[in-house]
């Protein structure tokens, strides 16, 4: 598909290794924004799971007093 030699044009690796820094800060941000909306959607699933259970079980009340009432 593509040499390395070609593939290694796109490569750089800097001498003055202070060049990392700002890369590594921008990734530690970006990972931590990362976390914090994975938390975030997370955290809204649960919630919601709770309603629809709730709402599932006084679905089921209903159908059972319905049955009952109707006997």
């Amino acid at each position: 598909m593509f040499l390395p030699s070609v593939l290694a044009l796109f490569l750089y690796f800097p001498e003055d290794k202070s060049e990392y820094i700002p890369a590594a800060i921008t990734c530690v941000i970006f990972l931590i924004g990362a976390i914090l909306t994975m938390r975030l959607i997370i955290k809204i699933s649960n919630r919601e799971a709770k309603k629809a259970k709730e709402l599932e079980e006084q679905l089921t009340k209903n159908q059972t007093t319905e049955r009952n009432s109707s006997s």
